[in-house]
């Protein structure tokens, strides 16, 4: 059981590095990393150190998709622990300005944009 639970923690943290990493990663057009404009839907850890993150974009059919997702898998698999990165793209649900963290909008207002 305490083995199960170090697991979990250190997911936990792993996760968190992940998270960190994110939020330096932008997209071009939009002056916002890609986690707190709400792109990234979900993140998964095995328990070998791979990850699965589950994201979206602003519209299908993006034309910078591929430098966005490339960026986020080159910089999380060199956080230690992970062993493997997958980059999903999913437009279930569609992203909306909704999806927007409150530290995101707040950097939107800042930068004159209506949110």
């Amino acid at each position: 059981m305490a083995e199960e639970n170090a697991k979990k923690i250190n997911k936990e943290e792993l996760k968190q590095k992940i998270i960190e990493v994110l939020k330096q990663i932008y997209d071009p057009e939009i002056p916002v990393n890609v986690y707190d404009l709400g792109f990234i839907y979900g993140i998964d850890i095995s328990d070998d150190g791979r990850v699965h993150i589950l994201m979206t974009l602003t519209v299908p059919g993006c034309p910078i998709y591929h430098i966005i997702t490339q960026e986020i898998s080159d910089k999380v698999r060199q956080i230690e622990g992970v062993s493997s990165v997958e980059v999903e793209l999913t437009f279930e649900p569609r992203w909306s300005v909704d999806k927007i963290t409150e530290e995101g909008k707040k950097r939107l207002r800042e930068l004159g944009y209506n949110i």
